[in-house]
């Protein structure tokens, strides 16, 4: 009676142990600048679709935001105070990472998933936003901060750094090339990079002047030797590209239609240059039989 007994309790604290790790699999958790009003969290807590007692909630301080971002990118858009929230929730393996951004002018969700995965942040969903308008740069302090919490998986720290300076480098390509172009160029580069294990500078820039031209994109010189620097230091991680390329895969489709429109507008101003040049040249034997 006893060993039935003792092995009754062992199957009941085996099942409980079990359902305590799913409990904390599905477990959401919301960061909050910890700068905000109560009036500012209840709002977030609103947008994000949870309630206070029914969350985890932590903080991040303006502080945790500069250890990352000082150095990277301007004060304006670092701020003084910690204003950008972001709410996780795990997805099954396999899911990847589903962004989406409310009130975020500068970083749009593709360069907020290309720097999570790069962070080593797996299989979320996750919600960066704040009460009014701000460039976003800080949000991915609050999201890293918070996928630990929800994990229970400590990030590297040199890849947290790496991936807010590949958020900072994107987000300012953006205000040149374009936001969305900047997302897919980084994105392709840093892939090859990973996938081919390339770590010599040259050969970094060799890649890079590869895609650009793939995706019909100029670099400046300042510009492509700030990529090179961002992809040596990506690199020298031990990132696995099945895994980078798995976690990106709801951006990558987005992205594909964007290297598919840069296409067919390569052919569309191709046409349009042969119908320019065939107009010059019917003018100018026009003015040469005139001149005749």
């Amino acid at each position: 009676m006893k060993r039935w007994i003792t092995a009754c309790l062992c199957a009941v604290a085996l099942l409980m142990g079990q359902l305590g790790s799913v409990q904390a699999q599905v477990e959401e958790v919301v960061s909050l600048g910890a700068d905000l009003n109560e009036k500012q969290q209840q709002q977030m807590l609103e947008l994000f679709g949870v309630k206070a007692d029914e969350v985890k909630i932590i903080k991040v301080t303006n502080q945790e935001e500069r250890d990352y971002l000082e150095g990277l990118v301007s004060e304006d858009k670092i701020g003084t105070r910690a204003i950008s929230c972001a709410y996780v929730k795990p997805l099954s393996e396999g899911e990847g990472l589903v962004v989406e951004t409310y009130n975020i002018s500068w970083v749009t969700k593709e360069m907020y998933a290309n720097a999570m995965a790069t962070a080593g942040i797996e299989n979320a969903r996750v919600v960066a936003a704040a009460p009014f308008s701000v460039s976003g740069t800080a949000a991915l302090t609050g999201i890293m901060k918070a996928f630990e919490e929800v994990s229970g998986k400590e990030l590297d720290e040199e890849a947290k750094k790496v991936a807010n300076e590949e958020l900072v480098t994107t987000g300012e390509l953006g205000e040149d090339i374009g936001k969305d172009e900047a997302a897919a160029l980084i994105k392709e580069i840093k892939e090859k990079i990973i996938r081919e294990k390339i770590k010599d500078p040259e050969d970094i820039r060799r890649i890079i002047l590869q895609i650009a031209k793939e995706l019909n994109i100029e670099l400046t010189e300042e510009q492509i030797n700030r990529i090179i620097e961002l992809m040596e230091k990506i690199s020298k991680l031990d990132l696995d590209i099945n895994k980078i390329t798995s976690q990106l895969e709801n951006i990558t489709r987005r992205l594909d239609d964007i290297r598919k429109t840069v296409e067919e507008n390569k052919g569309v101003l191709q046409r349009i240059w042969e119908a320019i040049k065939s107009f010059i040249s019917w003018l100018q034997n026009l003015i040469g039989r005139f001149s005749a």
